[in-house]
Formats: C-alpha cells, sequence, structure tokens
C-alpha cells in the first residue's frame, strides 16, 4: 500500500468579519494582504489582522511578525491613542496633546499580487514565487476595530474527512480481499 503526499490547496475566500472593538485589530476587505517581514527578513503577506506594538515599538501581527510600511517595518512611537484608516495610514495622538492633534506614523503597505504568482510555506504566510516582492495597491481597504475569521466550513470539512476515511476503509479491503484470492488462487494451483 502506498500513500500519496499531496500540497493543500489555499482557499482565498473572505472569512467573516468580526468587530472587536480593538484600534490595533485590521481587517482586510475584499482581496488583499498585509505585508508581513519573515522570520528570515523576507517580505511574506498574510490576512492576520491581530496588531500589536511589540518591543522597541515596531507593529507585529498575532504571529511575531514585524508588519511593513512604506519604508520597511512600522514603527510606533509613544502615544496617548492610535487610530489606523481604512487605507492602512496610521495615525497617533502624541503624548500630552489634545485629541485634536493627530500625527500620521506610517500607511500598512497592502498588497494585491496574483494569487498564482504566491507559494504558501510552512510558516503559513505567502511569499512572491519570483521572489519579487509586491507593490503597495492603494485599493487595497481595511475595516478598523475588526478581524477576519475563518473562511473554514467546519461542518463540510467534518463531513469531507467521514467521507475520506471511509473511501480510504473501502480501499483498503478491497486490497485484503485481492490479496486473500491471490493466496487462495496460489494454494489450488499449488494442489493440481
Amino acid at each position: 500500500m502506498n500513500a500519496v503526499v499531496d500540497s493543500y490547496g489555499t482557499d482565498f475566500a473572505q472569512g467573516a468579519i468580526e468587530n472587536t472593538g480593538r484600534s490595533l485589530d485590521i481587517a482586510v476587505q475584499g482581496d488583499g494582504f498585509i505585508a508581513v517581514q519573515s522570520a528570515t527578513g523576507e517580505e511574506a503577506y498574510t490576512r492576520a489582522g491581530d496588531l500589536r506594538v511589540g518591543s522597541g515599538g515596531l507593529l507585529e501581527n498575532g504571529s511575531g511578525h514585524l508588519v511593513m510600511g512604506e519604508g520597511g517595518p512600522v514603527a510606533i512611537p509613544p502615544n496617548g491613542s492610535l487610530l489606523i484608516g481604512s487605507d492602512g495610514t496610521i495615525s497617533v495622538q502624541p503624548i500630552g496633546q489634545g485629541p485634536e492633534t493627530l500625527a500620521v506614523v506610517d500607511r500598512i503597505k497592502l498588497v494585491r499580487p496574483e494569487i498564482s504568482q504566491l507559494e504558501k510555506r510552512g510558516d503559513g504566510l505567502l511569499y512572491p514565487r519570483d521572489d519579487v516582492p509586491a507593490v503597495a495597491d492603494g485599493s487595497v481597504r481595511v475595516q478598523s476595530g475588526a478581524l477576519e475569521k475563518s473562511n473554514v466550513n467546519i461542518a463540510q470539512t467534518l463531513v469531507n474527512m467521514i467521507e475520506l476515511a471511509r473511501q480510504y476503509e473501502m480501499q483498503v479491503n478491497v486490497i485484503k480481499s485481492s490479496e486473500e484470492n491471490a493466496d487462495a488462487a496460489a494454494q489450488l494451483m499449488r494442489m493440481s
């Protein structure tokens, strides 16, 4: 019996958007991705918008990947409050200033590369196949204070898994029956 290893496809359909009210949470609306820096320093893409300010004031997602801006990783200065606009523009209220004073810090790099030009690697990020980073796309929009939920239909996935398990069991039984028939035929041939 041989096992076949096959790569799994990625479903790029948008999941449901859930409001969180947290100013650092963003959900990409429609097609598009957030550019991040992978652990190896390469530019990669994700839709995970669970952002936080990490050590040194650098903006990162929940997996610890640095979020890319217009000139590299986004650095957030100490602030009283932070806002992320629908185009990815990050504005802060400087400490000691009133709410009417907002300073633009950077703009999150939002991209819309061709899906066929992306490859998913073991870290869960999408990388450009030709190692050429995508250019920022001003038409990609995000919703602040929200996160995109999984686009997986759990019930359908469970049904598919059960169907595949049953098909596998049937194939194993067919192979076992074939082996038993071959053994019986060999035994009859020895008797004659």
